[in-house]
């Protein structure tokens, strides 16, 4: 007779030995297929009458079933032939949720999980069901990467197995069968190089390549350099005998500092992860960084959970970039994850970027990290002169009018491209993306679902950016106006412009449908929307960076912080002022973002946006939650749950409508297309951040268990609140 064990959902019999077919045949194929470590290509099987293992007969499991009502451990049965294969850290497969009918097992189906723990005896006194296989003798999970997913799921609400989805890449089997090969012997530690330009630059390398655990938050200075200063870093991290791991937000990014570090050490210290190396390429290169044949990690957001042996150093790229947080449940950021890291593993830090963001600049009020910059000669020196144009200024000649630029920035565009190419960031991609009434200046909207309109070329019809209808006989429904003008002009326009203006010089375009991962060092026009600017040999000679009044006025609490971010990202690829190097920059020249580009104070922006966020109490300064679902379901959720006392609820207020053509882009969190939701802001003081987690857990944990149908969205420290 069989009973179902409450403790796993699954079944064994009431002698408490597994329930399953099989025979000595079966035995022999499997322990082949474990030994060659490939995919099973027959439906696993359970094992019937098969003995124990001796010593440890339990696997505590980690099923991998995202929800957070099951957010725990289930205990295994191990049968004698899988002992020796299945070690904590491997991938098992185990029947979850059988249930037994008149003495027969029914349903229970096959999931994958994780071998966490091996045991003597179970908590749960009843009968246990038995792993069903285990798919590799592959240790992928250690602890140290199993705590580090912990945290992170402790941290942000979220289920640890959403977690550890997002640490360990999908088995490759073939990856799995090669040799491990010995990491290569450590060199010495490199000279400091550029990092000289910086006061403390010398001193952080040195304290690197003694195994100290330095932490700093780098402001660095314009110019090409910064990724051989990170390469460097991670060599001296590497000469102490540590490992060292680098975040960057994308691959030309990571491809920049791979090839950097590669010229200073060779081939074979480090191994490079990002998508484009395909999956499995990028399993190799992790299992390389598992089992220890390589001791540094360059990559991308993923990156963050890769796991290296005794690491000495994280190093994060550009934090603010939005790259860096993770789309899918339970939505960690890359900076967040690093700092944990960190902490726990007593390892150095360094925040770097052209720029600093609010959290960086807390980093330093705080006193956790110590600020690594330049001072202001080697400032003046590697930075282009910064000039401004602003509303008022509207003289402009007959080229000029032609490509919509004040006569300021057409005559330091026409003496560049006498030198070298110039870059123009534009912020929106496409040719007119938005549309008005040419009469009422009303936005044009579609007849069939009211999305905005779009010219996607000089000759075409207006179409629907929601459900991608032409508009050909549109009319304004406010004025009854025919005609149409630019709302906001694309990077597509402005290149047909600009070519107009400059007929003899190539125009070059840079964006989301194809990103340039570099220029010549000739005359050109490079057109780029903000993040696709590709690098120039020798540096552009000038950048003119359009319209800031369409970053600047965006409804967001970060739109300052990230103008200012992709001003100095796009200024930096341009020649220093000494060598004629110049960037003009059309926006307000009173306001702060603006005075900061001029100035090149970065940093002092992010000490002032810190003080203000301190007094308005709003992230970093306070931690904060965001509850999104339908209005019910919200309401129900923040009623139940105990949240910290003295917790801010900001709302509820309703969430714009989602799009319901496929023309736009839905985000994680947005809701169901035609849905009304309501979102709510949950704000706590410093130090109860883990305890407003918690909370939400628990009500989300509460919901689920009453089988509440309305999905409900929590998300700890959204970057976007508006």
């Amino acid at each position: 007779m069989s009973v179902r064990s409450a403790k796993t959902g699954a079944v064994s019999r009431e002698d408490g030995q597994p329930e399953a077919g099989g025979g000595g045949e079966q035995l022999a194929f499997i322990r082949e297929t474990v030994r060659k470590a490939r995919e099973p290509r027959a439906k696993p099987r359970t094992w019937r009458g098969a003995a124990l293992a001796g010593e440890l007969p339990v696997a505590r499991v980690l099923v991998d079933k995202g929800l957070l009502h099951l957010d725990q451990y289930f205990d295994y049965a191990v049968p004698e032939a899988m002992d020796a294969e299945a070690q904590p850290g491997v991938r098992v497969r185990v029947r979850f949720g059988a249930r037994v009918v008149k003495g027969r097992r029914e349903g229970g189906e096959l999931h994958d999980g994780f071998v966490v723990e091996r045991l003597t005896e179970s908590d749960f006194r009843g009968p246990l069901a038995p792993l069903a296989q285990v798919l590799s003798p592959e240790p992928v999970l250690t602890p140290r990467l199993l705590a580090l997913c912990r945290a992170v799921a402790d941290r942000y609400a979220g289920a640890l197995a959403d977690v550890v989805q997002l640490a360990v890449p999908p088995r490759r089997a073939k990856a799995e069968a090669e040799p491990v090969t010995e990491p290569l012997p450590r060199r010495e530690a490199p000279e400091p190089g550029s990092w000289s330009r910086y006061g403390t630059g010398p001193a952080f390398l040195q304290a690197l390549a003694r195994g100290d655990a330095p932490r700093a938050v780098w402001t660095a200075l314009p110019g090409p350099h910064w990724p051989q200063e990170l390469a460097r870093a991670i060599a001296a991290t590497l000469a102490s005998g540590r490992g060292a791991l680098a975040v960057l937000p994308d691959g030309r990014a990571a491809g920049r500092v791979d090839a950097a570090l590669t010229e200073l050490l060779g081939a074979g210290h480090h191994v490079l992860l990002t998508a484009d190396a395909g999956p499995e390429e990028r399993y190799r290169r992790w299992l390389a960084i598992s089992r220890g044949s390589a001791r540094a990690v360059v990559g991308t957001r993923a990156a963050m959970f890769a796991p290296v042996a005794d690491l000495g150093l994280v190093a994060l790229w550009d934090d603010g970039d939005s790259s860096h947080a993770e789309p899918h449940a339970p939505q960690p950021h890359a900076r967040e994850v690093l700092l944990l890291r960190a902490a726990e593993e007593r390892a150095g830090f360094l925040l770097g970027g052209l720029t600093c963001t609010v959290e960086g600049a807390q980093l330093v009020d705080t006193g956790w990290a110590l600020p690594l910059a330049a001072g202001r000669e080697q400032v003046r020196a590697a930075a282009p002169l910064i000039r401004t144009v602003g509303d008022l200024d509207e003289a402009r000649d007959a080229a000029a009018r032609a490509a919509r630029l004040p006569s300021l920035a057409w005559q330091v565009t026409r003496d560049a491209l006498l030198r070298g190419p110039v870059l123009v960031q534009v912020p929106r991609r496409g040719y007119v993306p938005r549309l008005a009434c040419e009469r009422c200046r009303e936005p044009a909207r579609c007849g069939n679902c009211a999305g905005p309109l779009e010219l996607t070329g000089g000759d075409s019809a207006p179409r629907c950016t929601w459900c991608g209808r032409p508009e050909a006989a549109w009319h304004c429904q406010e004025c009854g106006g025919f005609r149409l003008r630019a709302q906001v002009v694309g990077a597509r326009r402005t290149a047909d412009e600009l070519g107009r203006a400059f007929p003899k010089v190539p125009v070059r375009t840079s964006g989301r449908d194809g990103i340039l991962p570099s220029v010549p060092d000739a005359p050109a026009l490079v057109i780029s929307t903000p993040g696709a600017e590709p690098v120039a040999a020798g540096g552009y000679a000038a950048a003119l960076l359009l319209d800031g009044w369409a970053l600047l006025n965006r409804p967001d609490l970060r739109a300052g912080e990230e103008t200012l971010r992709r001003w100095t990202a796009a200024a930096a690829l341009v020649r220093p002022a000494g060598e004629g190097g110049t960037v003009v920059v059309l926006g307000e020249p009173t306001l702060r973002p603006v005075q900061a580009l001029v100035r090149w104070d970065p940093a002092g922006f992010a000490v002032r946006e810190l003080a203000d966020r301190a007094e308005l109490g709003f992230p970093p300064v306070s931690r904060m939650a965001s509850v999104t679902g339908s209005a019910a379901a919200v309401a129900d959720l923040v009623a139940t749950a105990h949240l910290p006392e003295g917790t801010d609820v900001l709302g509820p207020v309703p969430l714009p409508v989602s799009a319901p053509g496929p023309g736009r882009t839905r985000r994680p969190g947005d809701p169901p297309p035609g849905e009304q939701w309501d979102r709510v802001l949950l704000r706590v003081r410093p130090g109860t951040g883990a305890a407003l987690a918690a909370a939400l857990k628990a009500a989300q944990t509460a919901r689920t268990a009453r089988k509440q149908s309305d999905p409900v969205r929590v998300r700890i420290d959204p970057p976007d609140i508006g």
